[in-house]
C-alpha cells in the first residue's frame, strides 16, 4: 500500500512540474518578431518538441529589455545588439544568443524630395533628407528599431537636439529621451509610435521613414491597400539589424523560470529553429537570415 501511495504521488508531483513547466515560459519581444508572423511559425514546433508554452509580450525593444531588468519575464528576444550587451554585462541576462538578422530601410514618397532613391549609403542619404525640407517621421517609442536610427542620426552632419516627449503604452506613461535632427524647414515628426503606425502616418503624410524590412513587406504586399511608399536606400551594412535571445539572471531574479528560458534560447539556435527561419517567406519575399551558424 505504502509503494501504491508512492507511485501515485510520484506521478502527481510529476504531472505539477510538467504542467508547471509547460505553462511557465513568459517571453517579452519586439513586435516585428510577432507581426511578421514568424513566431507563429516557430512557437508551435518549439511546444511540440519539449512541452513548453511560451507566452508572448510584444513591445518595443526599449520596453522589452526593461521587462528583463524588472524580472517581469523570464526571456527577451529584441533587436538592439548594444543594449543586449549592457544588458547582460549589468547581469540582467545570462547570455545573448545570436539568433538571425534582417536590415532597415529607408522608404518615402514617389516624388522622392531629397533625391536619395537608389542610394547605398545611409547617412548621406539622411543628410540629403535633413537638408532638403522634406517631411521625415520617426517612431520616437524608444523601439529597437528607433535605437538604430539615433546611431544612424548621430553618425551624419546633422544638428542634434535633445527632446524629452511622453510616449503612452498600454495606458502607461512614459518619458523618452532622444536626439532630434534639426530639419532644414522644420518637417521632422517623432510620434511615439510602433512601426505599423509610423509607417501609415509616413503614407498618409507622404514622409522618409526608417523601418525593418520584415514589417514593410507585410505592409506593401500583404494587405488589400498596400503602402504607398517605396525603397529609397538600402544595402548599407550599418542598416544590418541583429535579433538576439537573452535568458533573465536568475541571480538577480530568483522568480524566474530559467530551466525553461535556457532550453528556448538553445532551441532558437539549434539545426531546426534555424532551418525554419531561413525557409520563412511572406509573398514569397524572405524576411530574416538565420545567424546562429556563424
Amino acid at each position: 500500500m505504502k509503494v501504491s501511495n508512492l507511485i501515485i504521488c510520484s506521478m502527481v508531483l510529476l504531472f505539477s512540474v510538467s504542467f508547471a513547466h509547460a505553462d511557465a515560459l513568459k517571453m517579452s519581444t519586439t513586435t516585428s518578431t510577432k507581426a511578421s508572423g514568424l513566431l507563429d511559425v516557430l512557437l508551435p514546433v518549439f511546444e511540440k518538441d519539449t512541452g513548453i508554452k511560451v507566452k508572448v509580450i510584444a513591445k518595443g525593444t526599449g520596453a522589452a529589455i526593461r521587462d528583463g531588468v524588472d524580472g517581469n519575464v523570464d526571456v527577451i528576444f529584441v533587436h538592439a545588439k548594444k543594449r543586449e550587451q549592457e544588458f547582460v554585462k549589468d547581469g540582467y541576462g545570462t547570455k545573448r544568443y545570436a539568433v538571425m538578422h534582417n536590415d532597415f530601410i529607408i522608404i518615402g514618397p514617389k516624388s522622392d524630395p531629397a533625391g536619395i532613391k537608389g542610394s547605398k549609403n545611409v547617412m548621406d542619404a539622411l543628410n540629403k533628407i535633413a537638408a532638403s525640407g522634406a517631411h521625415f517621421v520617426s517612431r520616437g517609442d524608444d523601439s529597437g528599431t528607433h535605437t538604430k536610427e539615433q546611431f544612424l542620426w548621430s553618425n551624419t552632419k546633422v544638428k542634434l537636439v535633445k527632446k524629452t516627449m511622453k510616449v503612452s503604452k498600454k495606458g502607461k506613461i512614459k518619458n523618452v529621451t532622444s536626439k532630434h535632427p534639426v530639419f532644414a524647414k522644420g518637417n521632422y515628426y517623432s510620434i511615439g509610435q510602433g512601426m505599423g503606425k509610423a509607417l501609415i502616418y509616413a503614407e498618409q503624410k507622404q514622409c522618409y521613414v526608417i523601418t525593418d524590412r520584415g514589417t514593410y513587406i507585410k505592409f506593401k504586399h500583404g494587405r488589400k491597400s498596400g503602402l504607398d511608399l517605396e525603397i529609397m536606400c538600402e544595402g548599407d551594412t550599418n542598416l544590418n539589424n541583429p535579433y538576439g535571445i537573452i535568458p533573465i539572471n536568475p541571480k538577480k531574479h530568483s522568480h524566474t523560470n530559467y530551466s525553461s528560458a535556457k532550453v528556448f534560447a538553445n532551441w532558437m539556435v539549434n539545426k531546426k529553429a534555424q532551418s525554419l527561419i531561413n525557409s520563412y517567406k511572406l509573398i514569397g519575399k524572405q524576411l530574416f537570415y538565420p545567424d546562429a551558424a556563424k
